[in-house]
């Protein structure tokens, strides 16, 4: 990618890309569908590295020497994909409740 511009909205568009696939994990755990929770997280995975990538391309510019300019925006876009990253390690957290909670009601059933 060669314009800042459009490495930081790449950045923003994959952050919030993987907060959605990691909420929408989140509901298919609430409703009991595991199956589709683990790949609506996988999915959310894909998307990180995605980001990450991206990122690192910045990181590399300028430890290579090459200016980098810092605007808001692209703080935005670092704020975004780290709030992306932590809710999406939460989600995770919450799944795996949502699961022991499946197993125990199924237990008390038989």
């Amino acid at each position: 990618m060669n314009n800042l511009e459009e490495i930081v909205f790449s950045i923003i568009i994959h952050g919030g890309n993987a907060r959605a696939k990691a909420y929408d994990a989140l509901r298919a755990a609430q409703n009991g569908n595991f199956e589709e929770s683990e790949q609506f997280l996988k999915e959310a995975e894909e998307e990180l590295g995605n980001a990450h990538r991206i990122q690192t391309e910045i990181i590399q510019k300028e430890a290579a020497g090459e200016k980098v300019d810092i605007s808001v925006l692209f703080v935005h876009a670092q704020d975004h994909l780290m709030t992306a990253m932590a809710e999406k390690g939460l989600i995770e957290n919450m799944v795996d409740l949502y699961k022991r909670i499946d197993k125990l009601e199924n237990q008390k059933g038989e």
